[in-house]
């Protein structure tokens, strides 16, 4: 006899009467014991607003495993906290070579857990979705090497009655 699901994949899920839940708290408090951050002081936002990295060449490297480490935990994290998705997503890209200002960005979006560890997806019970999706390219646009970049963005959200279908 199966019971109701409540862990998955390093998911938690809790279901209502009014919707489900899901969301990575056990996750995200092992994460930054893992890092030693489970103390360090809570910030507000994951970025700042300025929220530009470069490849900072002249700054000292760090470790590059912690670096990847540090990384792919925070992309599991993405599947149930896209808030931190653009972050995280900056941050990747100098896995090659991270440096110390790169390191401290990732600090910060742990830091900004440490602050909202049991933000989640919230999924109404009887609501319908769309999914909508966008996408836009940049010729030469990125400031670091100069290259195209490309992204997408995908919106799920309620339904709305049109006033066509009342008829």
């Amino acid at each position: 006899m199966m019971r109701e699901l409540k862990f998955f994949l390093g998911f938690q899920i809790k279901q209502l009467k009014e919707g489900t839940f899901i969301c990575q708290i056990k996750y995200i408090k092992d994460m930054l014991k893992k890092f030693d951050m489970e103390n360090a002081k809570p910030i507000k936002t994951p970025m700042p607003t300025n929220g530009r990295l470069d490849l900072n060449e002249d700054s000292k490297g760090v470790d590059q495993k912690v670096y990847r480490s540090m990384i792919g935990s925070l992309l599991y994290l993405c599947a149930s906290r896209p808030d931190i998705m653009l972050s995280v997503c900056m941050c990747a890209r100098f896995q090659a070579n991270p440096k110390e200002c790169h390191l401290m960005a990732i600090k910060r979006i742990l830091r900004y857990l440490v602050y909202t560890p049991h933000l989640g997806l919230w999924y109404p019970k009887g609501s319908t979705f769309d999914l909508l999706g966008y996408s836009d390219s940049y010729n030469a646009d990125c400031k670091v090497v100069q290259k195209s970049t490309s992204g997408t963005c995908q919106f799920l959200r309620r339904s709305l009655v049109s006033w066509s279908s009342k008829k």
